[in-house]
């Protein structure tokens, strides 16, 4: 799987401009965009295309379906060894936790008790340590994921128990848009969230990161306070039916 250069340099150029838009967004609000993490998500893009974005320095990456990500990693590691960090942002099924655990290095999509304790055993019998996020559904879409606000104290406080997984903050896909103002007050919330679980008491380490804003709309989830942003098709292009 030779790497394409012309594929990796307009990948590279792609990424320097969301990275400067960033910059951009985080100085309005007082921010450093150091403070923020861009993963490139490469679901449904082949093993070829995310390797280009790895060489073209683009080392976190992010997948919305285990097999998919696995079937991928498999195909890049046979290439020779990468660097590479490993984010699950899609759903995950509760028996699919014993493959999420042993694959990814994040996965930002827990959104129940049942999941945290499946991810915690798997984690504990493979001798990983993956970060995790807990998903929050601010919307009630009935075709959407996440842990209801009312649980997210409760899913923190098991995390705090666990010994293998690493909880490290929330997640939110608010309802998509064309206009990002439409999503802006999904961001506040969650950061409004993130503020009053620390002030009930929950470990600030457990609420450090913010994991908010695609393609469409991560400046505003920069100006909100995010402290990843899941960006693709700014990235690679327009996305694979």
């Amino acid at each position: 799987m030779p790497v394409d250069t012309g594929c990796a340099n307009t990948i590279a150029t792609n990424a320097a401009r969301v990275r400067d838009r960033i910059a951009l967004a985080a100085a309005r609000v007082g921010r450093e965009a150091s403070q923020v993490r861009l993963i490139a998500v490469s679901k449904k893009f082949g093993a070829e295309l995310a390797r280009s974005a790895v060489t073209a320095g683009l080392t976190d990456l992010g997948e919305n379906r285990v097999q998919e990500a696995v079937l991928k990693m498999n195909a890049i590691e046979s290439e020779g060894p990468l660097e590479v960090t490993w984010h699950l942002i899609g759903h995950l099924q509760s028996n699919k936790a014993r493959k999420a655990a042993l694959a990814f290095d994040w996965i930002h999509s827990v959104d129940s008790l049942e999941l945290l304790t499946r991810l915690e055993g798997a984690a504990k019998a493979a001798g990983t340590h993956p970060k995790l996020l807990v998903q929050i559904d601010l919307a009630n879409q009935a075709t959407k994921h996440g842990a209801p606000v009312d649980d997210a104290h409760r899913i923190l406080d098991a995390a705090s128990e666990c010994t293998a997984v690493k909880m490290c903050g929330l997640m939110v896909l608010p309802p998509w848009s064309e206009n990002a103002e439409l999503t802006r007050p999904y961001f506040a919330r969650l950061r409004e969230l993130r503020d009053k679980l620390a002030q009930d008491g929950v470990d600030p380490q457990m609420l450090r990161e913010l994991s908010m804003g695609m393609s469409h709309d991560f400046e505003v989830a920069v100006e909100e306070g995010a402290t990843i942003v899941r960006v693709g098709t700014a990235v690679f292009g327009p996305r694979p039916l």
